[in-house]
């Protein structure tokens, strides 16, 4: 068994990650999920959270925005729309699409076509706020 996982994050644009990791933590479909090395193989679909790994006894925090999770020999594939470490994200941006997602919901009713949208941004300004609040930490 090996000590590490290899994660590959990657987005449509670009990969955003490629590490040797001892743990990685996720926001699956149905809930959260934590993978150490040596874990069986599985595939799932991921939705708007927060992923976490661990490298080297540190934390470190993203916010990721749909897509798929892999795991199979100790390596980890995450396919994801996009991706946002926590120092990268910008706190007055993300408070600015809050603002603007519960704005929209306020006139909207869960029939209307958009609502699913704005609910999915209102829920992507909250992560990356969440996510933007932890630095990498021991």
């Amino acid at each position: 068994m090996a000590e590490k996982l290899k994660v590959d994050l990657v987005t449509p644009y670009k990969k955003i990650l490629s590490e040797e990791v001892d743990e990685i933590t996720a926001t699956g479909a149905l809930g959260e999920f934590s993978v150490l090395p040596g874990h069986a193989p599985f595939l799932t679909s991921l939705k708007i959270g927060e992923l976490t790994y661990k490298k080297g006894g540190q934390f470190f925090h993203l916010a990721v925005n749909w897509g798929y999770f892999e795991v199979e020999d100790d390596k980890v594939t995450v396919l994801v729309e996009t991706a946002e470490r926590a120092d990268e994200i910008d706190l007055e941006r993300a408070k600015a699409a809050l603002g603007r997602a519960e704005a929209a919901l306020k006139g909207l009713s869960p029939e209307d076509k958009s609502y699913k949208t704005q609910e999915a941004a209102l829920e992507r300004a909250l992560i990356r706020m969440q996510v933007a609040g932890k630095s990498t930490r021991k």
